[in-house]
């Protein structure tokens, strides 16, 4: 049962770094954009980025808590925080669905 989860989760990781590319015209528009957006690219974000972005907050906390002594001695425990976990965080969580 251990093995097909891991296959699993290898397989999905694989295609999410295949089909990363292909977000790169979608990722040139503006952050904010005020258009509708496709259907297309709606599919996109909830099926590839949101996941990634998940797993992109999860990696980014477990680095912020590993580094904050070093953060907190270099005086710029604000700035990781801010680019290690509310970043990610807010680019899986605020934006709208299929605006990039």
């Amino acid at each position: 049962m251990f093995k097909i989860a891991k296959k699993s989760l290898i397989i999905a990781m694989i295609a999410a770094m295949i089909t990363m590319p292909l977000a790169t015209s979608a990722l040139a528009i503006e952050y904010w954009d005020t258009e509708d957006p496709t259907g297309g690219e709606m599919v996109f974000d909830f099926v590839v980025l949101r996941p990634v972005g998940l797993v992109a907050t999860a990696i980014g906390s477990v680095f912020f808590v590993v580094s904050s002594p070093f953060a907190a001695l270099g005086g710029n425990m604000d700035t990781a925080k801010e680019k290690l976990v509310k970043d990610p965080a807010a680019f899986t969580f605020k934006r709208p669905l299929g605006q990039f």
